[in-house]
């Protein structure tokens, strides 16, 4: 007991710094997902339970009501119930529920950098998960640019296909565009200027070109081009829309193609980047600690600074080949 209290009875310093760890980590898991749940177990149960005391004090309050006596409790009761307002349970998700709402995903880096702190009694990891902040907002934001660029190009075939089916059906260009754009969607933020456009007489494939900057909006040129030729030369408009819508989907089943493709590259980043905390765990589970190797010895400082720049090298340049791969496509 000496040994591991030490002589006052006061809990080592190592063993309060691993019971910080572990309440930072019951603390995350209780945001991930788990008190949300609870929580609404226990509003299930609370409506039920209201809903038959709200039939109880109805029942009580009939029963009351043909003898004459307590008609009048009971609506005192219910209105005290209503009264009471929200529980202070529902408080606090939906507390919870708003910083979980405005917490990134990026700022667990550094969450995970106060856990590692605190279990190597050293500031460098909370820089670390500090300055991993703006780069993981940036692989954050380059995702959601892709998926939308994406739904864009999904969009634009989707617009073409209905655009030549109501042209083929007898729709002149115009009421034809308006249809399909309310349709597919697939104008983006510049559809009420090329419905405008189209509704009123004015340029609509100059419009549908200035629509076409937005990126995966690309398809777009080449419906102005195709809307420029049946203007000026009496073309069919919906065989061209058929070619063009075609074309945008080979285009697209091309770049899935080299995606999957790309998917080992892509597994190996993901590798490089999950290898140094597996051997942080091997070093754990041999017996020794190699936090404290690292954070507290030169020797183990010149590696984990040295093991930080090849790193940090080798995902750039896995990330650099797979981007220059879907450009070149």
């Amino acid at each position: 007991m000496l040994s591991a209290t030490g002589t006052t009875g006061v809990p080592e310093v190592g063993e309060l710094s691993t019971g910080v760890a572990l309440v930072c980590l019951g603390s995350a898991a209780w945001l991930a997902g788990g008190w949300h749940s609870g929580v609404r177990r226990a509003r299930t149960v609370l409506a039920e339970g209201r809903k038959g005391g709200s039939h109880g004090t109805s029942g009580t309050s009939r029963a009351d009501g043909a003898d004459g006596t307590g008609g009048s409790g009971g609506a005192g009761g219910s209105g005290g119930t209503s009264s009471t307002g929200p529980p202070a349970a529902r408080w606090t998700a939906d507390g919870l529920r708003r910083v979980r709402g405005r917490l990134r995903p990026e700022w667990w880096s550094v969450a995970a950098g106060l856990m590692l702190a605190l279990l190597g009694h050293s500031v460098l990891p909370i820089l670390a998960g500090a300055a991993g902040v703006p780069v993981l907002r940036r692989v954050r934001l380059a995702g959601r640019e892709r998926r939308a660029r994406e739904r864009r190009q999904d969009a634009v075939i989707a617009l073409c296909g209905t655009l030549a089916g109501e042209v083929r059906a007898g729709r002149q260009p115009g009421e034809a565009l308006l249809y399909a754009a309310h349709d597919s969607g697939g104008l983006g933020d510049a559809q009420a200027a090329v419905l405008a456009a189209a509704r009123f007489g004015g340029d609509v494939p100059g419009t549908l070109a200035a629509a076409a900057g937005q990126p995966g909006s690309e398809g777009l040129r080449g419906l102005a081009a195709c809307w420029r030729v049946a203007v000026d030369q009496g073309a069919g408009l919906a065989a061209g829309l058929d070619r063009l819508e075609g074309a945008l989907r080979a285009e697209r089943d091309q770049r899935a193609d080299l995606r999957a493709q790309l998917a080992g590259a892509r597994a190996t980043a993901v590798m490089l980047a999950g290898l140094p905390v597996l051997g942080l765990l091997l070093g754990v589970a041999l017996g020794s600690d190699p936090l404290h190797v690292l954070l507290h010895t030169g020797a183990g400082l010149g590696c984990l600074l040295a093991g930080g720049v090849l790193e940090s090298l080798g995902v750039w340049w896995v990330a650099r080949i797979v981007r220059g791969a879907e450009a070149a496509s």
